[in-house]
């Protein structure tokens, strides 16, 4: 089975230089872990505000691992500590959904 992370990023400072700083670092620090298949980061769509669109954020980033234990390493992994360590000071919010998926 499958295991899908998806975080939202919340910034304190939402500069277009802070939301930047962050995508990069997810690039550099949380791409390329064993087990992952899939791999993406991106920014809020400023065009899309229907009802039930989530606007309560800067940044997502979508890892899709291979397995839980795939999962589990890389929450651990010195590169994705080194990425919360560096990044986490411009954090208001952050949200985590990890789903199993098929």
């Amino acid at each position: 089975m499958q295991l899908s992370n998806m975080v939202y990023f919340t910034l304190a400072d939402d500069s277009p230089q802070k939301i930047t700083e962050l995508v990069t670092a997810c690039k550099k620090y949380l791409d390329g872990h064993d087990g992952v298949v899939y791999f993406s980061v991106g920014t809020l769509n400023p065009d899309l505000a229907r009802p039930v669109n989530d606007r309560e954020y800067h940044v997502t980033l979508n890892v899709v691992f291979d397995s839980r234990e795939a999962h589990d390493r890389y929450q651990v992994a010195p590169r994705h500590t080194q990425f919360i360590d560096e990044q986490k000071s411009n954090w208001k919010k952050v949200r985590v959904f990890d789903s199993d998926i098929a």
